[in-house]
């Protein structure tokens, strides 16, 4: 059984072996998305000072005590919107991201759901329908983690999130175009409902825990187009350190390469790729490059941009694609702040 501390005490996970995403009480005085972490202890006390016979008197009141009450709430955000397919393909993912945007830690159970009215054809969940991305590889790999309920339902400290994959089976003999639908529900293990609902003394450490405006549950919905081509984009990275190492350190430059293919017959109609420039790095001007040419950072003439509002980040057109255009190489660069 593994025991996490929590103010006031302990947090226990429901079964050994589920996923783990709190810090070692990392987060116990921090700031979240939803503000003060629960069950900090605010106090205050009043002091009166007066004169007395020449002399300054200070009486203090009695110390006024509350511990911050827990916010419940979730957030679940598609992360591919649109997923290419081939008819009758297997095991097909799409990717979520399921954040803890409440104040204290937070279990939450996944639920998935393929049969969603307004498409044209229904995805077949897989056996083992939800995945958690933790090998750092794209989409659906042998080195992701099968998530079972009850086992292994994520826990996560406020701001912390999880990648999850949601894996469905293409029926058979679809029309190029077709669309089908597939979405996750995160929900919170301590309760959802309407907002504003108490759960009393089932905060961290013993506080109340309050529905926020989520709800405690949150949904977000992908969906898989059938085509006879696809694209697929795998990107890796390279450190370079200012000692002439590979250790990401503060000054170290991180060269970031995503790699587009296109497969399968057809053409892929004004591809676009875009990247955001990690938090807590920096973009290195001039270090775009598109198939080894150097791309500006205006919006200009070339294929390449680089942005900074309403979130830094670079775009490359790729222009339409088809299997004869073969792999599409986008370089760019980071320091580390």
């Amino acid at each position: 059984m593994l025991a996490l501390q929590k103010p006031g005490g302990f947090l226990s996970m429901a079964r050994p072996g589920a996923l783990v995403l709190v810090l070692a009480c990392g987060w116990c005085h921090q700031a979240s998305a939803a503000g003060t972490a629960a069950g900090t202890n605010i106090q205050n006390v009043a002091q009166v000072s007066y004169q007395l016979g020449g002399n300054t008197l200070t009486t203090a009141s009695n110390v006024s005590s509350i511990n911050v009450a827990e916010i419940i709430n979730v957030n679940v955000t598609a992360l591919t919107a649109a997923v290419s397919v081939a008819t009758g393909a297997a095991n097909q993912a799409l990717m979520f991201r399921v954040t803890n945007t409440g104040n204290g830690p937070e279990k939450y159970r996944l639920t998935p759901n393929s049969a969603l009215v307004g498409d044209d054809f229904d995805p077949v969940l897989a056996a083992t329908s939800i995945y958690f991305d933790t090998d750092g590889t794209a989409g659906f790999s042998a080195g992701d983690t099968p998530y079972a309920p009850g086992g292994n339902d994520p826990l996560l400290a406020p701001d912390a999130s999880v990648v999850v994959l949601v894996l469905n089976n293409i029926p058979a003999a679809l029309a190029d175009g077709s669309k089908g639908k597939s979405d996750v529900s995160a929900a919170a293990f301590t309760g959802t409902g309407t907002p504003g609902t108490i759960f009393a003394g089932q905060g961290a450490g013993g506080v109340d825990a309050v529905i926020g405006t989520s709800g405690g549950k949150a949904t977000a919905q992908g969906q898989y187009v059938v085509g006879a081509l696809q694209l697929n984009s795998v990107k890796s990275q390279t450190v370079a350190d200012p000692f002439g190492g590979t250790e990401p350190v503060p000054g170290a430059t991180i060269t970031y390469q995503i790699v587009v293919t296109p497969t399968g017959s057809g053409t892929a109609n004004a591809a676009v790729l875009s990247d955001g420039v990690p938090t807590n790095t920096s973009f290195v001007s001039g270090s775009l490059k598109l198939n080894g040419g150097s791309l500006s950072d205006a919006a200009d003439a070339d294929a390449g941009q680089y942005t900074i509002s309403p979130a830094p980040q670079i775009r490359v057109n790729l222009g339409n694609l088809t299997a004869a255009s073969g792999p599409q190489t986008v370089l760019f660069k980071v320091t580390i702040n």
